[in-house]
């Protein structure tokens, strides 16, 4: 294999005997210095994240990490567990049922910012009137907007938690402030409750950030495989296999309230 011909290359980790080198760092010295969220910028990025930079991709990733037995993925993967498949084909089971109606969003939503903010630039109007009648025209063509409502949240406490830390990292600009902007003007025009989503405000960073689009979606993938891993846990030790599995009757028995650790504020 050492004398192998070389006929196509790759950028992103060099091995050799006894050394492993992510992005040109060797792996052992990035142990325990850098995080996973830190990693990942690097693989992602080419080069090591600020402190605050780490520490928004940390929040990235962390705030889509379960929501319940709510979703599709986390049922498919039970269901999947339940007929006695091992881990990984229930994860496959998951994330294969994230598509275009559940899980996909960001991507979308990335490239409605994209666009919308190129059409504005070109508009020489002011990014208010230009944002109204923009989601006006959207709304009376019946054009769905990516990364606005949900299902459960009116408010998602997500959100502005994300935005704060975009803004400790320096990378609260001009997407942030249209993702903000067309969430009030499509609540305007709908008279309904249509606020920024977790997708959509992740969606907007990684515009800040930017991060390709063609990959955007695995900010809710690589979460949640996270999640999977814990309901395949939780259904191959307490339920039976087999059964039917209906979210609706689903009874949270977990801890309740619980305050974060002052060292952890």
């Amino acid at each position: 294999m050492a004398d192998a011909k070389k006929i196509w290359k790759t950028a992103i980790t060099k091995i050799q005997p006894n050394e492993i080198r992510l992005r040109g760092y060797r792996i052992d010295e990035l142990l325990g210095r850098l995080s996973f969220a830190g990693g990942f910028f690097l693989l992602l990025h080419r080069r090591l994240p600020t402190p605050a930079e780490e520490k928004l991709y940390d929040a990235l990733l962390l705030s889509g990490i379960d929501h319940g037995v709510t979703p599709p993925s986390a049922n498919a993967a039970r269901v999947a567990a339940s007929t006695g498949a091992p881990l990984n084909a229930a994860l496959a089971a998951g994330i294969l049922s994230i598509n275009k109606y559940h899980g996909a969003a960001i991507e979308p939503a990335m490239r409605l910012f994209h666009q919308v903010y190129a059409d504005f630039e070109k508009s020489g109007q002011q990014m208010e009137q230009f944002v109204a009648s923009y989601v006006e025209k959207a709304v009376s063509q019946k054009k769905r907007l990516f990364g606005y409502g949900h299902r459960y949240h009116k408010n998602d406490p997500r959100t502005a938690r994300l935005f704060a830390l975009a803004e400790e990292a320096g990378k609260a600009g001009k997407y942030l402030k249209l993702a903000r902007l067309m969430g009030e003007k499509l609540s305007a025009a709908t008279g309904k409750e249509l606020p920024l989503n977790v997708d959509g405000a992740i969606a907007a960073i990684l515009c800040e950030l930017d991060f390709p689009v063609e990959i955007g979606n695995i900010f809710f993938i690589l979460p949640r495989v996270a999640g999977m891993t814990a309901h395949y846990l939780e259904e191959t030790t307490r339920e039976r296999p087999m059964r039917h599995i209906n979210p609706d009757e689903a009874e949270y028995d977990g801890p309740e309230d619980r305050p974060l650790p002052q060292e952890r504020e």
